[in-house]
């Protein structure tokens, strides 16, 4: 009988331990959805700045259709990619377009004076503030979640359950390098 009472008990035990578990991982995964909704809001806000900043360019530079067209397929790219790999391809891809495009308004001082383009190109500094916090953000929570699958007893449940790793949102392979600088 008191055999039959330490087994059950350890029974319970073992059933709770599971399910603290379990209910962790969850926890963990919601907040790299979370933080992933959060990118998605930022990048849909920079995404939308992007046609108001190439109309405005338009206006002076439209001899610079090709630089124009690169943009807009780069946001056309950002806008349908899903997954946070794919995303994070995507949207290095929209971010030299736009420094292209930057480099274009350089060479034109009545396009840079106009407050307009000195209201987009400050909103889209902002945006792109709030878009790296973002992906800090996804990437912290991406990291405590990665951890939490492949510590011991958590990789046990996460393995049994379907818990399976989260990508991290990267820089460009350009972003790693050395910074140069030239006098």
């Amino acid at each position: 009988m008191i055999t039959l009472a330490v087994l059950a008990v350890l029974v319970l035990l073992l059933v709770l331990l599971l399910t603290s578990v379990y209910n962790r991982l969850v926890r963990t995964r919601g907040a790299v959805d979370n933080a992933w909704a959060q990118v998605d809001v930022q990048l849909k806000r920079r995404h939308d700045l992007v046609p108001n900043l190439v109309e405005t360019v338009k206006g002076y530079a439209s001899h610079e259709r090709q630089t124009l067209e690169a943009v807009v397929a780069a946001r056309s790219q950002a806008i349908s990619a899903r997954t946070p790999r794919d995303q994070a391809v995507a949207e290095n891809a929209l971010s030299a377009a736009l420094k292209t495009l930057f480099a274009v308004a350089e060479a034109y001082p009545d396009l840079k004076a106009g407050q307009n383009f000195a209201d987009l190109q400050e909103e889209l500094a902002t945006t792109e503030n709030r878009i790296a916090y973002s992906r800090q953000y996804y990437n912290d929570a991406v990291l405590t979640y990665n951890n939490a699958i492949q510590t011991v007893p958590a990789n046990i449940v996460a393995g049994m359950t379907g818990f399976s790793p989260r990508d991290y949102f990267r820089a460009p392979d350009e972003e790693r390098g050395p910074v140069q600088v030239r006098f």
